[in-house]
């Protein structure tokens, strides 16, 4: 079972149906826009680094952007993900000048050169609505002045509890991707009492230890599988293994 936003979960269905699987799509979360007007993008000239923190990120923001105008020619720019860096290079026909290096998250980005001494440098942050804080808390104590500029909202679709069950009892549901201790707390809210049996003993991959805290703390009694780093191939890799460990046990 497949929960990313619709629009994003279809490379990592191709590539479950290419190795002989069969993904069942529900998707536990969809892109908005922001209630409210994102901050910082009518003085983009005051910024020496915009950071996007995600895909969705990049593509919003960049949309944004361009309605006011375009990215200020010396603004550097970095990219957690390898595909906010992949999505960032199709629109804009350049690479970011950071990327997080392996695992690609918040942790890896912080460890290259360029953002370390940041000392009365103006960063704008391109996310979604809440989220970490480890990132902007890291930049400020290495002298930066951060900026959210939080250019989509995440929320729970409209889906019926029935339409779990139903998957489940006719064997749609073997391991369950998720993406985001967001979209694994609606899991739970769609699931509701009457699918937690079932629910709570499926097994899960997960992209990062984080998750895999956050499933504990739900109630997964299953098994927790978590992939190398947050990308397709990583997350098709680990279930092949999973499939492996099912046949041979």
């Amino acid at each position: 079972m497949v929960t990313r936003p619709a629009h994003q979960a279809e490379p990592l269905c191709r590539l479950i149906e290419a190795a002989g699987g069969r993904p069942y799509r529900l998707p536990l979360l969809e892109i908005a826009p922001p209630e409210h007007p994102p901050a910082g993008l009518d003085r983009l000239e005051e910024y020496h680094m915009a950071i996007f923190i995600s895909p969705n990120a990049v593509e919003r923001g960049i949309a944004l952007i361009r309605e006011r105008g375009d990215l200020p020619p010396g603004l550097q720019l970095a990219t957690v993900g390898r595909g906010s860096a992949a999505r960032l290079e199709k629109l804009l026909g350049r690479k970011p000048d950071i990327c997080a290096p392996p695992p690609f998250n918040s942790e890896a980005l912080l460890t290259n050169s360029g953002m370390q001494k940041l000392s009365g440098r103006n960063i704008i942050v391109f996310r979604g609505n809440g989220g970490r804080e480890l990132l902007a808390e890291t930049l400020r104590r290495r002298g930066a002045n951060v900026t959210y500029c939080e250019v989509y909202r995440r929320v729970c679709p409209e889906i019926e509890p029935a339409t779990l069950s139903r998957a489940w009892e006719q064997g749609k549901i073997g391991i369950i991707v998720i993406t985001s201790g967001e979209g694994l707390r609606n899991l739970i809210r769609l699931a509701g009492p009457a699918n937690l049996h079932w629910l709570l003993n499926t097994p899960l991959l997960l992209i990062n230890r984080r998750l895999e805290a956050v499933a504990r703390e739900l109630g997964f009694q299953s098994s927790l599988l978590v992939a190398r780093e947050a990308s397709d191939s990583a997350m098709i890799d680990a279930i092949e293994r999973w499939v492996t460990q099912q046949t041979t046990s």
